[in-house]
């Protein structure tokens, strides 16, 4: 499927199993984020609408202003952060990258890249809306020590 010129409708026909759509203040802002940190690719990025794709795996960012009668608009908070509670894994990411990336645009880290005792390497990093990122991977190596900035 294009998504640059898929139909909205084909689009919808085309999902499938669970899916993420998360509101956002600037949803050019979020997609460059998740671009820039994780490697994502970005789809459609407008003032109201992004796809992004990821290892082959589909989410939808919607500017707040497009869900203005829908009831979720509701329950997202005036003031930051947003998705208290929620935290999105990126599995088969190398969180030591993704936290380098996010340094270099002054994202808020806040896990550093640490070995877990169920197998995986993981950070969590706070994007401009305040949702959690999780990079993570297996551990392949002994334990890492964490750099100190």
């Amino acid at each position: 499927m294009d998504f640059e010129t898929v139909s909205p409708q084909d689009f919808g026909k085309s999902l499938s199993g669970i899916g993420i759509n998360l509101l956002v203040r600037d949803v050019r802002r979020s997609a460059e984020f998740l671009s820039h940190v994780f490697g994502m690719t970005a789809h459609r990025v407008s003032d109201d609408f992004a796809i992004m794709q990821y290892q082959g795996q589909v989410m939808q960012l919607h500017a707040d202003h497009t869900f203005g009668t829908h009831p979720t608009l509701g329950l997202v908070p005036e003031l930051p952060p947003r998705g208290a509670g929620a935290q999105f894994y990126l599995f088969q990411s190398d969180p030591d990258a993704a936290v380098d990336r996010a340094k270099q645009i002054g994202a808020d880290i806040l896990e550093l890249p640490a070995d877990k005792p169920h197998g995986l390497r993981e950070a969590c990093i706070t994007c401009p809306d305040g949702y959690v990122w999780s990079p993570a991977c297996v551990i392949d190596t002994g334990p890492r020590i964490p750099q100190n900035d």
